[in-house]
Order: C-alpha cells, then structure tokens, then sequence
C-alpha cells in the first residue's frame, strides 16, 4: 500500500472548481419553488427536480474525494446574484435553452477536467474514474434538457 506524500494540489483545485461549479449551477433553481415548474407538465418536472437532486450528490461525491486527497472542500455559501433573479419569471420555454446550455458548459467543464488531470499524481486514478462518472450523469441529463427543450418550443404558449 503506498501512502500519500503530499496533498495534490492541482488535483484537489481542479475538484474544487467542480465543486464550486456544482454548487452555483442555475439548474438549482428549478427546485419546488419554481413557479413555472408547477405548472410544468410531469414529464419535463419530474426530470427536473430529479436533476436537482443529483447536484447535492455530486458535490458530496467531489468534497469527499478532495478530502480524501488531504484537500478542503471549498463549499460557497450560494446566495441568489443579480443576473440569477429574473431566472424564475422566464417560462420554461425560455428557461430551458439556458439549462441546456448550463449543462454543456457544466459537460466541457468535467471534460476539461478529466484532460487536465496527471496520471502521475497522486489520487489521479480515483479523481478521474469519480469525475467520469459525473461527467456521464450530466451527459444524460444534458440530453434530456435537450429533449424537453424541443418538446417545449414546439408547444403553444
């Protein structure tokens, strides 16, 4: 068994970045408090709230894998900025293309990631195996969004 030398730092900073990324997602607000969401019919709802759901498991999943590194987790207090307001009185027909495009640009972050991961450090191996299975999450979630976002626009408002 081979113990660690030192925390990883660039490692643990990439992870944080997920982390943080993770936590200030706009696909948060699509929680029960959502007005539209109410509204929303079950098929596009329940993939919603279910991908809410999924960001507190992830977060959890990358602060306990930086901590296995020796590292700390960086958890942001989110409060709601400027540009985040006016999110919950757009339609889902307008809100929807932003999800989509939160989600690939949460895709390319986790890509982005896994490349710039060394095999030589250490914790690489489990960091880029737990950061694949992530990014496969939001690959299926992306493709929903995408779904949804189709079916939407094509309805009448």
């Amino acid at each position: 068994m081979h113990t660690m030398s030192a925390t990883p730092v660039a490692l643990v900073d990439t992870l944080n970045a997920l982390l943080e990324a993770e936590q200030s997602s706009i696909i948060r607000f699509m929680g029960e408090g959502y007005p539209y969401l109410n509204r929303a019919n079950v098929e596009i709802r329940r993939p919603l709230q279910e991908m809410v759901a999924t960001i507190d498991q992830r977060a959890a999943r990358l602060a306990s894998q930086i901590e296995s590194l020796g590292g700390v987790p960086s958890f942001a207090p989110r409060g709601i900025d400027r540009e985040e307001q006016y999110l919950a009185f757009l339609s889902l027909k307008f809100l929807l293309p932003k999800l989509v495009e939160a989600k690939r640009e949460m895709v390319e972050r986790y890509q982005n990631a896994i490349k710039s991961i060394k095999a030589t450090e250490d914790g690489a191996a489990d960091a880029k195996s737990l950061l694949t299975s992530l990014l496969q999450e939001h690959q299926s979630q992306l493709k929903v969004l995408e779904e949804s976002s189709v079916r939407i626009a094509g309805q009448k408002s």
